[in-house]
């Protein structure tokens, strides 16, 4: 059986140093905070919600941020780049 969807929901991330990921995302290209939680299967973490002012699927980009991680490998299967695209006119904001 296979699953319908009309695209992702979101998109998750491992990141370093919590307060540079919120500098990045927020200062650095515009997001907004729109949620932060624990990580369900790490409560000592937080898991951060990046998107746009409504928070809408498809718009979302979170992050298990852990500080001191060692960098990743790239390995089979596993995304190794994001873009965004954003309308035309707003790159200014």
């Amino acid at each position: 059986m296979s699953a319908q969807t009309s695209g992702l929901h979101h998109v998750t991330a491992i990141a370093g140093d919590p307060q540079r990921n919120v500098d990045f995302y927020i200062r650095g290209l515009g997001l907004r905070l729109v949620k932060k939680t624990v990580n369900f299967d790490d409560p000592s973490t937080y898991h951060l919600y990046y998107g746009d002012e409504a928070g809408r699927p498809g718009t979302l980009m979170t992050f298990f941020p852990w500080r001191g991680v060692p960098r990743g490998r790239i390995g089979a299967g596993q995304s190794t780049s994001t873009a965004f695209s954003v309308p035309e006119g707003t790159l200014g904001w």
